[in-house]
């Protein structure tokens, strides 16, 4: 997908939905009090992105309801036979991941009714009884496996794994090798290191990483710390973000030739407005909040296609959730797309044959130790267009 505008293309292998502890969800959810709760957007504003196009076929698909039954039927598609079962095996009624695998399970099921080249299966599983439930899917016809969610189940299956198994998330080291177990996920750290790799293809070479307090900065300034030591030889300027202090910031960045933000949006745009306007300043998808973002035009930042090509066909080909998202879980809903084709090509792929997918959340390709990489394109706030 992202051979199309070559210059904005930088490789990186991404994870996605580690929780700093096993059963803590990541960013993503962390950043929504309720992960399902609508994006509001006031009346009259613009948002920054082209809007999604409009769905001629098929129906954009809803979603579930935030705690749904422990299995749903298999979906059987209107040509025939399926050659192709797909086991949906997610944490459906837990507390704590239970929403996100409601909007996982929506993307999933949405590519299904669009593709119709498979039988889907849900199934509920928490780590104590996940090995239960996979060996009982696959038992019962299963040839290929969506999920487990969370890191401790993963490391809970990962023994028992026998067809692949496409986790959602990444496998810890410690977990058992498994040559049939793979990984479709994102981490922030993942993001940082090719936000320094657009940085670097883009010319600058004197970056100042502006660093908030949480944990979540502290991750991405260490990921971007680490990858512009390795591709440039040399440390990047680095400050803390103290908005009782802007006065220092803005001497810091008299320093330097561009900025790179591990802050969240509201901290990012607060610090943008004090900015002169001809400094470049770069972020991650961890800016794009949803709705008009006036305070943040100008910033390079990279993200799914899923938002910044949505004319694209291999993005248009699947409706959008009628249901609105915050635009941070709304990326759940495009991995389950993604998750959905990448089961069908594994499903019918030699074992260690290339994968590759043109997909909603990035070029994808089957890399080392079984992990999926990705090409993310890079977009500019308060644009309608890739620049």
């Amino acid at each position: 997908m992202q051979r199309l505008t070559p210059l904005l293309l930088v490789s990186l292998a991404l994870t996605w939905l580690t929780p700093a502890l096993a059963q803590t969800p990541d960013y993503i959810i962390q950043s929504n009090g309720a992960p399902m709760r609508a994006l509001q957007q006031a009346p009259g504003q613009t948002p920054r992105l082209a809007p999604a196009p409009a769905q001629t076929a098929p129906a954009a698909a809803a979603l579930p309801s935030p705690a749904p039954a422990a299995s749903a039927p298999a979906f059987r598609p209107a040509n025939g036979r399926p050659k192709i079962k797909i086991g949906l095996i997610l944490p459906n009624e837990s507390a704590a991941l239970g929403e996100a695998a409601a909007v996982v399970r929506s993307g999933v099921e949405a590519a299904a009714q669009v593709d119709q080249n498979a039988e889907l299966v849900s199934v509920d599983a928490t780590t104590d009884n996940v090995v239960q439930r996979y060996r009982a899917a696959v038992a019962d016809g299963v040839n290929v496996v969506i999920g487990p969610l969370s890191r401790g189940a993963i490391a809970q299956l990962a023994p028992s794994v026998t067809v692949p198994t496409l986790a959602l998330n990444s496998i810890d080291r410690d977990a058992a090798a498994n040559a049939k177990l793979f990984s479709l996920s994102l981490i922030v750290e993942g993001e940082a290191r090719q936000l320094a790799q657009l940085m670097r293809d883009d010319g600058r070479a004197n970056p100042l990483l502006v660093v908030g307090g949480d944990a979540l900065s502290q991750r991405l300034a260490k990921a971007f710390a680490d990858e512009w030591r390795r591709l440039n030889g040399k440390d990047a300027l680095r400050q803390a973000y103290d908005p009782n202090n802007l006065p220092a910031l803005l001497q810091a960045s008299g320093q330097a030739d561009s900025l790179a933000l591990a802050l969240d949006a509201a901290q990012a745009g607060k610090l943008k407005a004090a900015l002169t306007p001809d400094l470049p300043v770069y972020g991650t998808s961890q800016l794009n909040a949803g709705g008009s973002q006036p305070e943040l035009a100008g910033v390079r930042f990279i993200d799914m296609p899923w938002f910044l090509m949505p004319d694209h066909p291999a993005v248009k080909r699947y409706p959008r959730p009628t249901t609105p998202l915050t635009a941070q879980t709304e990326r759940l809903y495009a991995l389950g797309i993604d998750a959905y084709r990448l089961a069908v090509l594994m499903a019918g792929s030699r074992p260690g044959a290339a994968v590759k997918l043109d997909g909603v959340t990035g070029d994808l390709k089957l890399g080392r130790d079984r992990v999926f990489e990705r090409q993310l394109p890079a977009g500019v706030m308060g644009g309608n267009a890739l620049q």
